[in-house]
């Protein structure tokens, strides 16, 4: 049975670079109109970019990584390798009460995800920031040794 993304004609890696595109964007603060200003392009053309209904070119791509200061293959981190069309299941990573998995990506839009990624980058110093990060890990897993 198609999923209501392939009834759409939506490939599933165009909907996975645009979602990590906005996710990039919005961690950085920057709206869809100015991102569509730095390369000549609408706010419109953005957000189909973003939710996969237009694909990105290779070229494009790699103008929005400039842009987003990042590497071109940020955007495909996270995407399956795994055939989409096969029966086996994710591997999930351990999920919490509500069902909300580490690779589940509505974690990744969630407002409180992007204001503490954004609280994370404004620690200056990188022995700081790396003692925050190697907290919050171990604090995650603090439910595990129990």
């Amino acid at each position: 049975m198609p999923s209501s993304v392939e009834s759409k004609g939506i490939h599933e890696v165009d909907l996975h670079v645009g979602s990590r595109v906005r996710l990039r964007r919005r961690i950085l603060g920057i709206s869809q109109t100015k991102l569509g200003d730095a390369l000549g392009l609408t706010f419109q053309q953005i957000q189909k970019y973003e939710n996969g209904s237009n694909r990105i070119s290779a070229s494009r791509l790699f103008e929005i990584s400039q842009i987003l200061s990042v590497e071109p293959s940020f955007f495909f981190e996270g995407l399956p390798t795994h055939d989409p069309k096969s029966e086996a299941s994710d591997a999930s990573v351990d999920p919490d009460e509500q069902g909300i998995t580490q690779s589940d990506p509505e974690i990744y839009r969630s407002r409180e995800t992007l204001a503490f990624v954004r609280a994370y980058y404004l620690i200056r110093d990188k022995l700081v920031r790396e003692r925050v990060f190697n907290l919050v890990k171990s604090l995650g897993n603090e439910d595990k040794d129990d």
